[in-house]
């Protein structure tokens, strides 16, 4: 185990992140962001689970977490909503994503984070169909999926 936490990225973290209020974020989050973070798609990102999150607050805890080691964020994880909402349109699965920003990268983040979100989500709300989305270029996730068992 390499030791990352999963820390939500709340509503009040989404809206000081995007308002450029860094410290803020950094205060709520209770970690260091990346200098270059977010970037233009990021912010795209960010901005949907934040209005995701403000029609229905109770979506929450099914969208965004931060990946945090060593009181340093190494990038966002979590599922694209709750049951139902996934690329495949399968009722009771919930769909995974992952992003290892690259200096944290070949240190088994994105697996440990991605087996600690499907442990919950079985543990916490009897979730057993999972989906995965990943490009067939992109060979680290692929070995991951393969590993989890996807």
């Amino acid at each position: 185990m390499t030791g990352v936490e999963l820390v939500a990225m709340s509503e009040a973290f989404l809206e000081a992140v995007l308002d450029e209020r860094r410290a803020d974020a950094i205060a709520i989050l209770g970690a260091e962001l990346p200098p270059d973070w977010p970037d233009e798609h990021d912010e795209r990102f960010l901005r949907l689970r934040l209005d995701q999150m403000q029609r229905d607050p109770a979506l929450q805890q099914w969208l965004v977490r931060a990946l945090v080691v060593d009181g340093r964020m190494a990038g966002p994880a979590g599922f694209h909503g709750p049951p139902g909402a996934n690329g495949l349109r399968r009722e009771n699965a919930v769909e995974i994503g992952y992003t290892v920003f690259p200096p944290y990268r070949g240190r088994g983040l994105a697996t440990e984070a991605a087996e600690a979100l499907i442990a919950w989500a079985r543990r916490e709300h009897g979730v057993r169909r999972f989906v995965a989305s990943v490009a067939p270029d992109n060979e680290p996730s692929l070995a991951i999926v393969r590993k989890l068992g996807f």
